[in-house]
């Protein structure tokens, strides 16, 4: 069962103009990444609450923090984003999220191995500040990172070796780093995915595209998930617009076609979307 979520302020930084365009699309979740040109840290409780109270008055819910956690160099300071991690517990709590998105650090280019024991100190403390926490803490596969590919992704996930500790899948975070998602992410990752992120990528011209138009093997993903009995969530993170290294747009239209091609891909495949 694939149940649809997205990052909602790729539509819009107006919260009134994101859930609009979601409940015309049919969707009953988004990822909170941002909101009136925030990032979901930069909010102060009062604007927490107004969040909560719009997200029940439209039947909208809250698939998972998008958090920019574990997104700083591996050399920064880490006390203070350990401070800010409590906050996106914080955060997850008071919009009763089951998940956080979180990242590995960023490493210097081809230095990765150097960085390993920091990495998974950081990475450690991390999921020991959740515990007791009625949340999981999902590991994006992102360019720059320790767990930019596949191999140093898996050895995270077997270092740590959490049920706490799981894995936000993204197709095109994969492609954009020349690595085919299907034949050669998804096997070593499978036992770990509980949540994806859905954008597609051309190889070639590092381009985002929409799902099932790029080299993501989107189609064989979603078969091959399917067939394990996948029950989650799929994060339309489209970045049609723009990408940048903390966030991205796509704006309404080009948010809607992204849902289309995710849809069509469902179909395709003969899946039926969750609600």
């Amino acid at each position: 069962m694939y149940i649809l979520s997205g990052f909602a302020d790729e539509i819009s930084p107006d919260l009134d103009q994101q859930l609009a365009t979601l409940q015309t699309l049919e969707i009953r979740y988004l990822e909170l990444r941002g909101v009136w040109g925030k990032n979901v840290l930069a909010l102060d409780d009062a604007e927490l609450r107004t969040i909560a109270s719009v997200l029940d008055a439209s039947g909208i819910r809250v698939s998972a923090i998008g958090s920019p956690i574990g997104k700083i160099d591996i050399t920064a300071p880490f006390e203070p984003h350990l401070v800010d991690f409590q906050r996106t517990l914080q955060i997850a709590e008071l919009l009763q999220a089951p998940y956080i998105r979180i990242f590995s650090f960023f490493v210097p280019a081809g230095e990765a191995e150097q960085y390993r024991g920091q990495v998974m100190e950081r990475m450690h403390a991390l999921v020991e500040a959740a515990q007791g926490h009625s949340v999981v803490l999902l590991h994006e596969n992102e360019s720059h990172i320790y767990g930019d590919i596949p191999e140093r992704c898996l050895d995270l996930h077997q270092t740590i070796a959490s049920s706490q500790l799981r894995a936000t899948f993204d197709p095109a975070n994969f492609v954009m780093n020349d690595i085919a998602p299907y034949t050669h992410a998804y096997p070593l990752l499978a036992d770990w995915v509980e949540y994806l992120h859905i954008k597609d990528g051309i190889m070639a011209e590092k381009r985002v595209v929409p799902a099932g138009e790029g080299d993501g093997q989107i189609r064989e993903l979603i078969a091959a998930l399917t067939e394990r009995g996948f029950d989650g969530f799929a994060s339309l993170e489209p970045h049609l617009a723009s990408a940048g290294a903390f966030s991205g747009f796509s704006g309404p239209q080009l948010f809607t076609r992204a849902v289309e091609a995710f849809r069509s891909v469902l179909t395709a495949v003969g899946v039926k979307e969750g609600k």
